[in-house]
């Protein structure tokens, strides 16, 4: 990791420290995109999904009608932020989220606090600097009593620059199902690295969408108007914009599968018939076959008994859930042990 630098806006209630240079995170993008297309099948990572015109259409994505993640958590959030502060039962909190995007939902938290704290510093991560420079301004224009401390970076760069933080207290938040990413051995260590950032008695509110019929989760990775699939395929637009890449975009199309076996949601982009793909900066040329797929994304779906075994194998424990009416999707409170 590069040597992290730190911009500070013109206000002493925010600052933004980068965790990465541009040059790292496009070193970053040609060596996973070099080791992931030459595996059988290909892979591409869903890191990197997220460049500015990424985080609008995922932002899109979550206004859409299939999409009832979103609107399940703000629904939980709505009705029991003030309950999940009182039950982790701090005097004078601090805020840390892990892919804060917009932070939406957050203000639901952040309110919650508020009514409880004079002021509140709130330390946000996100791969997305222009992601994170906007939701804070946004932030901080609605809340005077709000400080911002913000880390663009992935996760383990934030994990790691947070573990320096001055703090008391601290809930964290990992919300919109984004644990789903994250296979059982990377969400393992996921929680675990967040786990010694934390000091006993903080704890994580996690957001996990729950299992449920194929249906319903193969539309809401699919929906009718095509978002989905934009966002899905921007990747191959980054890739031929950052490393001199020829994909042809019309020529692969979005596919979502339901592996109920594994309880994931399988997204791939497939093409639509046999070609090659010059990728100049990597020197690579890459064969594709008609119906040939690339995985670029997995999300996992959960049980109340996985979460509480997730918990507990990672130095947490699942004290509290709340889901929405339909019981779709799960906010747990996790308590540092």
């Amino acid at each position: 990791m590069s040597q992290a630098s730190s911009e500070r806006i013109p206000t002493e209630r925010l600052v933004i420290h980068n965790l990465a240079r541009a040059t790292d995170t496009r070193a970053g993008l040609a060596e996973d995109v070099r080791a992931g297309l030459s595996l059988s099948p290909k892979r591409l990572f869903p890191k990197y999904f997220y460049d500015a015109l990424g985080s609008e259409l995922f932002e899109a994505i979550c206004l859409l009608p299939e999409y009832y993640l979103t609107r399940a958590e703000n629904e939980i959030l709505t009705r029991h932020a003030d309950e999940i502060i009182r039950e982790v039962d701090g005097q004078s909190l601090s805020l840390i989220e892990m892919g804060s995007g917009s932070a939406s939902k957050t203000r639901l938290v952040i309110e919650a606090l508020l009514r409880r704290q004079s002021e509140l510093l709130f330390i946000p991560v996100d791969i997305s600097a222009s992601a994170l420079e906007t939701s804070s301004r946004v932030l901080l224009q609605s809340y005077p009593a709000l400080r911002i401390e913000a880390y663009a970076g992935d996760y383990f760069d934030g994990l790691a620059a947070l573990s320096e933080v001055k703090r008391g207290r601290t809930l964290a938040l990992f919300l919109g199902s984004n644990i789903g990413n994250f296979d059982a051995d990377e969400a393992h260590t996921f929680l675990c690295a967040l786990r010694r950032v934390l000091n006993s008695g903080d704890a994580l509110l996690l957001g996990a969408d729950l299992r449920k019929s194929s249906e319903v989760l193969e539309a809401a990775y699919d929906d009718a108007l095509g978002v989905t699939a934009a966002f899905n395929l921007n990747q191959l637009a980054r890739i031929n914009r950052e490393l001199d890449a020829s994909f042809q975009l019309r020529a692969f199309r979005h596919r979502v599968i339901y592996n109920k076996s594994a309880g994931r949601v399988e997204v791939y982009i497939e093409s639509l018939r046999e070609q090659t793909v010059s990728i100049r900066k990597l020197g690579m040329q890459i064969h594709f076959s008609e119906g040939e797929r690339i995985h670029t994304e997995n999300s996992y779906k959960y049980d109340l008994e996985g979460l509480s075994q997730m918990a507990s194998a990672t130095g947490f424990e699942r004290t509290r859930t709340w889901t929405d009416e339909r019981e779709q999707f799960s906010s747990n409170l996790f308590v540092c042990q």
